[in-house]
């Protein structure tokens, strides 16, 4: 099984089996009381201090310990086991031990972890522990082991829920809570798996919300500090009042103290399909956007970097559909603001194929509103042919430190000065079709623009990367 990007916790060496990641954590809204120190004894604990030993104990028995089985395939050759471990000497020798075939397949064993989330033996951790998995079984708090089905799976936001078979006297479930209450600052506790070291118990707080880490089009993490490791993945987060908040999904295997967990508001939202059918459906509405800056808040005359920037339009989409347009900048979905391009794709995502939605745009900096009635979202997206442009000519842009020529189809970009205005923002083999939303066809049209560009009004491009359209600002010199 292959590890995922930043380190998400699908796969550990440290134990001969292999082993998931993942965490939890929890606080407890319990204090030690205060006592009266002896002289020259160590200070009391602040009151406050939160009570976590109260709190897991009331809370460790809904977290479960999983197990998934798969089958390697071995081919001739050295021996070699799962993750490296082979046999033989220098010579090449391939005698392994005793009744170990050379071809065949072996099993490989992983370990994640898991939450009780309901009386009927369901089960919540990360996708990525159950991925491709033979077998699946999971154990107790009480040390017992019971086989589990995967009864649906979320690869988009990484999430499963297993479903115990004969399942009897179980723990009480986890309470699921609400992670957009937490705070910065705020404690949390996990408990999880990690190494295989069953019911482990980390603290830390709550580091940041909102982080975007290159996981998926859901980005949405809260990031804390509580010790996660591999076997930690799917691991509940707990809050001070016993409450479940995230989901350990990923850690940033550069760094120590950074761990992050999908948050339970969202897991809430999809766990109801998984249940009822085993995956879960979305809306789509057909658009690829780009992060607003703050050069192209300047251009496009906003007081702040806010929003969605169209920058492609797909055809025959519920978007082109509706009106909307390349250069649009969509401000909401409803009523729910969209203040980063990460919101969008996670507020269309929570509506139903078929759900009406009311998209708000600011068009040349005015508001307009469409009315979209959402597709359901594949599982990949078409994906053009680039076309290589035939040139003509050739010149320079010196306000924009770009050497271009005439294409076919704008202007081509032919060299990116280093230091310059454009530098880091265009690439050469870029072609920029629109200029402040005018379209330029020859490297006269794109000076004569850029001479009029100021610092207050940068020069907002529209330029095509490959099969990829995005809009660019740029203050020329």
């Amino acid at each position: 099984m292959k590890a995922r990007k930043l380190g998400i916790l699908g796969i550990g060496l440290l134990i001969a089996a292999g082993c998931h990641e993942a965490t939890a954590t929890a606080s407890s809204t319990l204090t030690s009381p205060p006592s009266t120190p002896a002289p020259f004894a160590t200070p009391p604990v602040l009151a406050g201090t939160p009570d976590v030993a109260t709190l897991v104990a009331r809370v460790k028995p809904a977290v479960v310990n999983i197990t998934t089985t798969h089958a390697v395939k071995l081919t001739r050759g050295p021996m070699q086991l799962p993750f490296g471990f082979g046999f033989g000497g220098p010579g090449g020798d391939e005698s392994g031990p005793q009744g170990m075939p050379r071809e065949g397949t072996l099993e490989e064993k992983a370990l994640g972890t898991g939450v009780l989330i309901d009386a009927a033996g369901h089960v919540l951790t990360n996708a990525h522990v159950v991925d491709g998995a033979d077998e699946v079984r999971v154990r107790l708090s009480d040390d017992r082991e019971l086989e589990a089905k995967v009864k649906g799976r979320d690869t988009r936001m990484d999430l499963a829920v297993l479903e115990l078979e004969n399942a009897k006297n179980l723990p009480a479930p986890a309470s699921l809570g609400a992670s957009n209450a937490l705070r910065v600052g705020d404690y949390v506790v996990a408990i999880g798996n990690p190494f295989g070291l069953g019911n482990t118990v980390t603290m830390g707080i709550v580091s940041a919300k909102g982080r975007a880490i290159g996981a998926g089009p859901y980005d949405d993490f809260i990031q804390t500090d509580a010790s996660i490791n591999p076997g930690n993945s799917g691991g509940p987060l707990f809050d001070l009042h016993g409450q479940v908040v995230g989901i350990n999904t990923a850690i940033n295997p550069a760094g120590k103290g950074i761990g992050f967990a999908i948050p339970i508001d969202a897991a809430k939202d999809v766990i109801p399909q998984l249940l009822a059918k085993g995956h879960v459906d979305r809306g789509r509405l057909g658009v690829e956007v780009q992060p607003v800056d703050e050069p192209l808040a300047h251009a496009l005359g906003l007081d702040r970097a806010r929003g969605a920037l169209v920058a492609t339009v797909q055809d025959g989409s519920p978007a082109k559909a509706a009106g909307l347009r390349e250069g649009d900048l969509i401000v909401a979905v409803d009523q729910t603001p969209i203040d980063r391009e990460q919101d969008l794709p996670r507020e269309v995502a929570r509506h139903a194929p078929g759900s009406h939605v009311k998209v708000h745009v600011l068009r040349d900096g005015k508001p307009q509103a469409f009315d979209v009635s959402l597709a359901a979202l594949g599982d990949t997206e078409a994906a053009g042919t680039p076309q290589s442009p035939s040139v003509q000519g050739s010149s320079g842009s010196q306000p924009l430190g770009i050497t271009t020529s005439q294409a076919d189809n704008g202007v081509l970009i032919e060299r990116v000065e280093v230091g310059g205005p454009a530098d880091g923002r265009l690439a050469a083999g870029d072609v920029i079709v629109e200029a402040d939303h005018a379209a330029v066809r020859t490297p006269a049209d794109l000076a004569a623009k850029a001479k009029v560009a100021t610092r207050a009004h940068p020069l907002l491009l529209k330029v095509l990367h490959g099969d990829a359209t995005r809009f660019v600002a740029i203050v020329p010199r």
